[in-house]
């Protein structure tokens, strides 16, 4: 199995091509803008029919106290304001953004530990992967006293449990929103996505 590591759209151009894909299912994450952008081209040119996979964005419920923002920069913005404990949950790729607020104790989720020194002072590291339970975001946010949380709007179940205990401790969360997508087809479900692939002509097998 290939993941990642094409060159770009015309790497992926010459994937599909010596590989006689017929069917693209982009199914990455909500935040991977630029390889929907590059499978988006990359199909277009070979006439492949392609569809996203794409997991509903959270929506704020009643309790929920947001504070939506664009993008990263917004983000690292946003905390322009006296020291907090803020759970950073944005991904080891951004962590450097959010050096122009080193006031801040930060308690940073990441799926692998980090490669290079952290960019700020105050701040720890926790590795896990999700799927994560409301009960032990709870007991994480009370055991590590967090005032703030940052995250992206990733949707989906697995990562939801902070959100859902932000709201039952009453603390508010600074909501990063997805980054544009290029204009294509989308599904919002597996079986949407076997049904599109049905009227495409896709092979399923048995």
């Amino acid at each position: 199995m290939r993941v990642g590591g094409f060159g770009g759209v015309c790497g992926l151009q010459a994937y599909l091509r010596d590989n006689g894909i017929t069917h693209v299912v982009d199914a990455t994450h909500p935040f991977a803008s630029q390889m929907s952008h590059n499978a988006t081209a990359a199909c277009r040119k070979l006439g492949i029919p392609h569809i996203g996979l794409v997991r509903p964005a959270w929506a704020p419920e009643p309790g929920d106290r947001w504070q939506t923002v664009r993008d990263i920069a917004e983000a690292v913005a946003a905390l322009d304001r006296p020291a907090s404990r803020v759970l950073l949950a944005v991904g080891r790729m951004h962590l450097l953004a959010f050096a122009p607020n080193p006031q801040h104790h930060y308690l940073l989720r990441l799926v692998d530990p980090p490669k290079d020194a952290l960019p700020f002072p105050k701040a720890q590291v926790l590795v896990d992967r999700g799927p994560f339970r409301v009960d032990s975001d709870l007991a994480l946010m009370r055991d590590h006293g967090i005032d703030l949380v940052v995250s992206k709007n990733s949707g989906g179940s697995g990562a939801k449990a902070k959100i859902i205990a932000a709201r039952q401790l009453g603390l508010p969360v600074i909501m990063i929103e997805r980054p544009p997508m290029p204009e294509r087809e989308e599904a919002s479900s597996v079986e949407a996505v076997l049904s599109w692939l049905a009227g495409h002509g896709a092979d399923l097998g048995v």
